[in-house]
């Protein structure tokens, strides 16, 4: 009687299925493992900022949001005129970014000619990649001279003599402040802004596109009732991204916001300070004590602007889909 020999891996089929299924539970529990590492980390931020911060939040409370002052040698100190100056200069970047990022997103997916839409889409994700402190040192030494000899006059002479806005317009030139320091923001966010609408406008359908075009839709009609409807949630994730920029942005901001803590108007040509700014400007000098507290209870207050603005996006994306799915 002959024995028939079993072919080598008869058991292989049952191997691979375990094996298999120790790789998903090792993938799944690594992802998991990252996931929660993330959180850990941020839980670790907020519980730091919270006990460096302590004796600053104990000695001045909640009026610390409200007070102007800001007084080392007395150890008096105040976070108004930084929370002031960061979103006031994070608006103005917001203002001019976003509807220049939009214009360049649509001219380079709707209407740029082939030859020129690799290089211009190339040069504007370069700009990205210029340091801040590249953009401060120009925005001082060549751009606030220029703005405060030519721009600000122009702006005084025109928009200040508007009755609601005016006041917004008035000083006297000096080139640097508030104003000078939310162009700058503007010009290092539009690449973000831009970079994520180019790509987001990209993967709009082609046949939804046609489809309107085939109607007698026109370019902007295209634009606004097709591609703006189906990407608006990447376009609202660029614009929070670039918030967050310049929300955050320290070197560039320091060089042309005036650093002072002052605030004797509401006039965008004032100089002015924003929470970067001072922290980068006090921190090294700051004794041990109520006023390295003081700083770090700014950074306290920026994360949790920070975490506001993502909280509001994330809100309004779910509105916003919550309204897409009651339309008819």
């Amino acid at each position: 009687m002959s024995v028939t020999p079993q072919p080598v891996g008869a058991n292989a089929p049952g191997s691979q299925a375990s094996g298999k299924r120790f790789g998903d539970w090792l993938f799944h529990n690594l992802t998991r493992g990252f996931a929660a590492l993330t959180l850990a980390l941020l839980a670790g931020i907020i519980v730091s900022l919270v006990i460096d911060s302590w004796e600053s939040i104990q000695s001045f409370g909640l009026g610390f949001i409200w007070s102007s002052e800001w007084n080392p040698p007395q150890e008096r100190f105040g976070a108004l005129i930084p929370i002031y100056g960061t979103l006031v200069t994070s608006l103005i970047a917001l203002c001019i970014a976003v509807p220049v990022s939009f214009g360049i997103a649509l001219f380079l997916t709707e209407l740029s000619p082939g030859w020129l839409r690799r290089p211009l889409g190339i040069a504007i994700e370069l700009l990205a990649a210029v340091p801040s402190i590249v953009y401060g040192m120009w925005g001082l030494m060549v751009f606030a001279p220029f703005f405060g000899q030519y721009i600000q006059p122009l702006l005084s002479d025109t928009l200040g003599m508007v009755p609601v806005i005016g006041a917004l317009f008035e000083g006297a030139p000096l080139g640097i402040g508030i104003l000078t320091a939310g162009i700058i923001l503007a010009i290092m966010i539009i690449p973000f802004i831009a970079s994520v609408m180019r790509d987001v406008f990209a993967v709009t359908p082609a046949m939804l596109k046609e489809s309107a075009y085939g109607l007698g839709s026109t370019t902007w009609e295209v634009i606004w009732n097709v591609v703006l409807p189906y990407t608006r949630v990447g376009v609202i994730g660029g614009i929070m991204l670039g918030l967050g920029r310049a929300l955050g942005e320290t070197m560039a901001v320091t060089f042309v916001i005036g650093n002072t803590n002052f605030l004797n108007s509401i006039s965008l040509y004032e100089p002015g300070n924003s929470i970067t700014s001072t922290l980068a400007n006090e921190f090294g000098e700051a004794t041990p004590g109520i006023y390295t507290s003081a700083l770090i209870e700014l950074g306290l207050i920026l994360f949790l602007i920070t975490l506001a603005v993502l909280v509001f996006s994330k809100l309004l994306l779910l509105r916003l889909s919550k309204q897409e799915g009651t339309k008819t």
